[in-house]
């Protein structure tokens, strides 16, 4: 094990996967910036591309080994602090600098609640459980500001969103962790891989998207949505028959 560490090319390989994660945060300075510069379709694209590294880097890390050959470098937190930035901080950011929060201090006030929530998420010791689920709404913030942009929701609709979400961060249901959850794994990893094109296609027809693409896509929300809850609803089940 010694010599795995001190292997040139297995330390670089190692570094380059965590120099990839860390791209998250050149991307999230990026989406800041865009968004107070009325830049909203970038900034969608923008959290595409956040999607994509963090789906990835987690493939890549198990791959190379990283945790063996760069015992003294934390993934994990790096990988917790580019998702607080690029699924919560900055999609509100977008949505309020794009005016779809209330004017003023008010829209401070929302667009700050899911971020409060999303800090006690982040910071829970079970908030990725053992069993690879994320318990509690898992701070999909960048999902949500997509879906309320592209179907234009006004200020109402998107107030009551994000307080609904936040109200789920604290309800025990255990979301499918995607790359991870192995129940259902195949089909679930591809629909989610799916999803991504069809956000991509979303993105393409931006700011007329085809109605039917949006629907498509959200098919894709409702299966996650449901499998999650069936597993939860199941697992407890066999926990109170245990």
């Amino acid at each position: 094990m010694a010599s795995l560490r001190t292997a040139t090319p297995h330390r670089f390989a190692a570094m380059a996967v965590h120099a990839y994660t860390a791209l998250g945060v050149v991307l999230a300075l990026l989406m800041v910036h865009l968004s107070y510069a009325g830049e909203v379709e970038i900034v969608l694209w923008l959290f595409l591309a956040a999607m994509i590294i963090d789906g990835s880097d987690g493939f890549l890390a198990r791959r190379f080994r990283v945790k063996e050959v760069v015992p003294g470098f934390d993934g994990a937190l790096l990988d917790n602090i580019i998702d607080y930035i690029t699924y919560a901080f900055a999609p509100m950011v977008l949505l309020w600098s794009t005016g779809y929060l209330p004017e003023g201090w008010v829209g401070g006030v929302i667009a700050s609640v899911p971020l409060l929530a999303s800090c006690y998420q982040f910071c829970r010791s079970d908030a990725k459980t053992d069993d690879h689920f994320f318990l509690g709404f898992p701070s999909y913030w960048n999902i949500a500001a997509f879906y309320l942009i592209v179907l234009g929701a006004g200020t109402g609709a998107t107030t009551i969103t994000l307080i609904v979400l936040t109200v789920l961060v604290f309800v025990p249901i255990k979301y499918v962790y995607p790359s991870r959850t192995e129940t259902a794994w195949w089909p679930t990893m591809t629909l989610t891989t799916v999803w991504l094109g069809v956000y991509a296609l979303i993105l393409a027809q931006f700011p007329s998207p085809s109605m039917w693409l949006i629907a498509l896509s959200g098919g894709y929300v409702l299966y996650y949505a449901v499998l999650s809850l069936h597993l939860t609803l199941s697992r407890r089940s066999e926990a109170q028959l245990a």
